[in-house]
């Protein structure tokens, strides 16, 4: 989550967990030697998605569903920040 996101405002926020799947199908067009590397893969496949103007990106089929989910499925570190988020909110107001 983005702390700048996330900025002080006139109404209070309310803030949850979410599990959201993406399934996403393309075709790219990229150097056959980056896909040996999973993490630089995924970083410029990313890139690709989220820049609308990628010549060399067909996006072929996506499906995005995100879902609330309890707090108690979250990690503590992420229930500690949601905690944190929210003692930030009340005291903003």
């Amino acid at each position: 989550m983005n702390s700048k996101a996330l900025s002080p405002q006139a109404n209070p926020i309310e803030v949850g967990v979410y599990e959201c799947d993406i399934h996403l199908k393309f075709r790219f067009i990229e150097e056959r030697s980056l896909l040996s590397d999973r993490d630089q893969l995924l970083q410029v496949l990313l890139e690709m998605i989220t820049d609308d103007s990628d010549e060399f990106l067909d996006m072929l089929d996506q499906v995005i569903k995100v879902r609330e989910a309890s707090e108690l499925s979250a990690s503590p570190s992420m229930r500690r920040q949601l905690m944190r988020l929210r003692n930030s909110a009340d005291n903003n107001q």
